[in-house]
């Protein structure tokens, strides 16, 4: 009788700007150091409890190389990676939301679940391998049946000029009726929110709110969840730019309290501009954009 072709182990492809695109299995991701890792999270089904074994996902990602431009300061923080299902599920997250210098999401790669007390390969739902978002709200960013992992640059097309104090920005891409132009006064009209960072008490406008609920997002249609696979820029009068996953700042997931701020400690905020970008909870200020001049939102492309 002729011996059957043994099957091929499950993979996933980590491919695009990475200096080492990989296909990775079980076997490479067990040959990295083990992180156990327990989740909380509300779905469909009710709350939710996981305990899984993975590897970290930021150490894969800056394992495989990952390209920026050297002419940039801080490009990364500009950059995301576009986790996809075997169903076509997509989800963003912004590299500086990964970085543990940054956001320290500590999102990992699972591929094992020690929920019975012994480590067992993830369920036919969830597996072989499960991107994890711990301390969302919703289980939504978990990506369930991982084929892809895609690194890219994003879409922004904003620049600065020579640096300076800005006196408003512009918001465009995928929002209603962009481009919309705010200054200092249209900004005070909008619902204020205060945030405390550090010493720091910073008044201004929910980034969420701004996006979702005063200008609306323009969601593409006919996939489940469409706004996670959504970002936005801001970029500086100096060219700087910081991008935020949408999924990070949805009170509905990440609910990451990310604000446009134009008042510190009472107070103008004289040479940061009108308006800066706030990024609260991340480790370093570096995502938190000073003389703002362009929001830019983009849905992620299929890779």
């Amino acid at each position: 009788m002729p011996v059957p072709e043994p099957v091929p182990a499950a993979t996933f492809q980590l491919g695009g700007a990475v200096d080492r695109p990989a296909m990775l299995d079980v076997a490479a991701l067990s040959a990295r150091p083990a992180v156990a890792q327990t989740v909380s999270y509300s779905s469909g089904s009710g709350a939710q409890t996981r305990s899984y074994i993975g590897a970290d996902l930021w150490s894969l990602l800056n394992d495989a190389g990952l390209q920026a431009d050297a002419s940039r300061k801080n490009d990364l923080l500009s950059r995301y990676v576009l986790a996809t299902g075997a169903d076509g599920y997509k989800v963003v997250f912004a590299l500086g939301e990964l970085n543990p210098d940054f956001g320290r999401k500590g999102s990992t790669v699972a591929y094992a679940d020690t929920g019975t007390g012994t480590a067992v390969p993830l369920s036919a739902a969830d597996g072989p391998f499960r991107v994890t978002a711990p301390g969302d709200v919703k289980g939504g960013r978990y990506v369930s049946n991982l084929v892809r992992l895609d690194v890219a640059a994003s879409a922004a097309t904003a620049v600065g000029s020579s640096g300076g104090i800005s006196n408003g920005f512009t918001v465009s891409g995928a929002v209603a009726g962009a481009p919309v132009q705010f200054d200092l006064a249209g900004l005070q009209k909008l619902a204020p929110t205060t945030q405390v960072v550090g010493a720091d008490t910073y008044v201004g406008v929910s980034l969420w709110t701004l996006l979702n609920g005063t200008l609306g997002l323009s969601v593409p249609p006919g996939s489940k969840n469409a706004s996670l696979a959504m970002y936005a820029v801001a970029t500086g009068s100096d060219g700087y730019r910081a991008t935020v996953s949408l999924g990070e700042i949805d009170p509905g997931f990440g609910n990451k309290p990310a604000l446009v701020a134009y008042e510190l400690n009472g107070a103008p905020l004289g040479a940061k501009g009108v308006a800066r970008l706030v990024v609260p909870g991340d480790a370093k200020a570096s995502r938190s954009v000073s003389n703002l001049v362009a929001i830019e939102v983009f849905a992620a492309p299929a890779p």
